[in-house]
């Protein structure tokens, strides 16, 4: 048995781990499955339980052999599930194309992509990941493989289904062109949550790619200041002359001791790095690596090790356009008891895919790292989860390790439907999770 947490590394639990090289090897264990049941893993970046299956079987498909291929033409790419949107960008870029939707680490597998139906900062203007999906292949509870498109429903069960449905093998998605590596990136400050909002309404729309910083602990009339990132692939013109326009080789830089004090991340290391961050960020045009503006963290390998051996939560939610009083809700209550987040992150959805348990809806979503160790920490989330489930939000189940079970149908509507196809691919339970036991999934 191994010990395997998700990336907040919170709620460790043991479990059989294979490592299978082949799609074949890979229907021989599904065709073998324990009592237990199995799960996929790709890279371990799901914040919470959902590549665990304690007394089961955890598949590691991160191993398995990597292929892909392109269609110049239409910019489609087909790849293996275990490849990595990091192998992808590598051989995509110099191409002069960029995968559709990243979240903030590369280090996440294709399958991943599918199975949380992955949002970016794109997706005011893009949607998520399942958008752009043009067919997935399916290993079912059979054994057997199946070739889905969008107008089936178990494409849309699959998409955003946390790896519950079968294990995707293959996917095809169409991919953007860029003419270089690089992006044009605007920055702005904000005054207080209130002019956050107003400024990424009225100017979201004008840019590919947007995100917001909040200081989550200022307070008072600074409460909610912000700075804001919007970018846009940058054109050839952008790049000083004789810049090689689509090089692209981002590595760490930097790795995380292999032990931290719990502790280390705190209400004054946090307040100091805000306040710096804030007044450094003046308002600004500059050119930037693709890595630095999407993927900051993944400079520094193994970043979630900073947090100690507790770790911490991820807590995101989205709440519907028109719910704004719930985020400020929710930012204030935060702001007023000193809640120490390393990472505090706004942005602004678009619409949604059909998937059953997608995310995104229209509306605003909220993201923080929060230490665990923090006094009444569970009961302020939970809290939480209350005022976004009333407002007609939901919480994110790729980060998320705590929320209970009775809250979830109110939050997916649209669970019964997706039981119901899940029943049918996979009657006798044999893909299940961590996240699925406690969610009554």
């Amino acid at each position: 048995m191994t010990f395997l947490t998700g990336w907040g590394r919170t709620a460790p639990s043991p479990a059989t781990l294979a490592a299978p090289r082949t799609t074949a090897e890979l229907a021989a264990l599904v065709a073998a499955a324990p009592p237990r049941g199995l799960i996929a893993r790709g890279l371990g970046r799901s914040y919470g339980d959902a590549a665990q299956n304690a007394g089961g079987l955890v598949v590691d498909v991160a191993g398995m052999e990597a292929r892909w291929s392109l269609d110049p033409e239409t910019g489609v790419v087909t790849a293996s599930a275990g490849m990595s949107l990091h192998d992808l960008m590598l051989a995509l870029v110099p191409l002069g194309w960029f995968v559709p939707v990243t979240p903030g680490t590369r280090h996440v597998t294709v399958g991943g992509a599918v199975a949380a139906d992955v949002h970016g900062k794109n997706h005011h203007v893009d949607s998520s990941f399942g958008a752009h999906l043009r067919s997935l292949t399916l290993l079912t509870a059979d054994g057997t493989g199946h070739l889905l498109r969008p107008g089936d429903d178990l494409f849309w069960a699959t998409v955003g289904g946390m790896g519950l449905t079968g294990l995707v093998t293959e996917a095809s998605f169409a991919c953007v062109p860029v003419e270089t590596s690089r992006m044009s990136v605007d920055v702005e400050r904000t005054r207080d949550l209130d002019q956050t909002l107003e400024r990424m309404t009225a100017t979201d729309d004008r840019h590919r790619y947007t995100v917001a910083w909040i200081d989550l602990l200022a307070r008072g009339p600074r409460m909610g200041r912000s700075v804001l990132t919007r970018g846009d692939h940058a054109r050839r013109e952008e790049l000083p002359r004789g810049a090689d326009p689509l090089a692209f080789a981002p590595a760490a830089r930097l790795s995380a001791p292999p032990w931290a004090p719990g502790g280390l991340l705190n209400g004054l290391t946090v307040r100091a790095f805000n306040q710096a961050w804030y007044a450094k960020s003046r308002e600004r045009r500059v050119i930037q690596d693709i890595a630095p503006f999407f993927h900051p963290l993944d400079f520094v390998d193994g970043w979630n090790r900073v947090y100690g051996s507790r770790g911490f939560v991820q807590y995101q939610f989205v709440v519907p356009f028109g719910e704004e009083a719930t985020l400020r809700r929710v930012v204030s209550r935060l702001s007023a008891e000193g809640v120490v987040s390393f990472l505090t992150v706004l942005k602004r959805f678009g619409a949604g895919t059909p998937g059953m348990l997608s995310f995104p809806l229209p509306g605003w979503t909220l993201a923080l790292d929060i230490p665990v160790g923090r006094a009444g920490l569970a009961g302020l989330l939970r809290e939480f989860d209350e005022w976004v489930a009333e407002a007609g939000g939901r919480v994110y189940l790729a980060k998320d390790a705590r929320m209970r079970a009775e809250l979830l149908p109110v939050m997916y509507p649209r669970l019964p439907e997706w039981r119901k196809i899940r029943e049918s691919a996979d009657p006798g339970e044999v893909f299940r999770s961590d996240l699925a036991r406690r969610l009554s999934l």
